[in-house]
């Protein structure tokens, strides 16, 4: 998903000219291209991003931010129709692509773990053949497989001053 202010500043057009051309062209909009957050929601992603509020509570703005999907960005390339909203529609496009690509990836990796995970279980009560050691080592490399899985979480150094302990 992405913002009106987001997205036109990517078209290199103001958020005013955008969201005009989707009013102009609702039949290109469907509602699973593009939506206008509530209040509630716009409350939920300022408090996410740590953004200040302002007294209207809107960031200055008349109404609700709209958010693009994927469909929605690129329609919004076409009513825009400038070489600047062409060439980043293409970004745009090979940019979710490889999103898609990447969580199906992981997706079909865990599905694999999983069913591999599954067959030493029922491999370990079906016989006793199976020692504890091998089915310890068995645990432990999908665990191992898992975390390499995971998202990586980088630390960050701290903001502002930082007084010695």
């Amino acid at each position: 998903m992405l913002l009106d202010s987001d997205l036109a500043e990517l078209y290199g057009v103001t958020t005013k000219r955008l969201n005009e051309q989707v009013r102009r062209n609702p039949v290109r909009f469907p509602p699973d291209f593009v939506f206008q957050l509530t209040d509630q929601e716009l409350g939920r992603l300022r408090s996410q991003f740590a953004t200040s509020k302002t007294a209207v509570g809107r960031g200055g703005r008349r109404y609700l931010p709209h958010a693009f999907t994927e469909h929605g960005s690129l329609m919004a390339a076409n009513v825009l129709n400038s070489a600047r909203a062409v060439e980043v529609s293409v970004y745009i496009v090979r940019a979710f692509v490889s999103l898609r690509q990447t969580l199906a990836a992981h997706r079909d990796l865990a599905l694999k773990l999983e069913a591999l995970e599954r067959r030493t279980e029922a491999l370990a009560m079906k016989h006793d053949a199976l020692s504890k050691e091998t089915h310890a080592q068995f645990k432990e490399v999908i665990e191992a497989l898992r975390r390499l899985m995971s998202p990586s979480v980088q630390s960050r150094r701290p903001i502002g001053f930082v007084t010695p302990k």
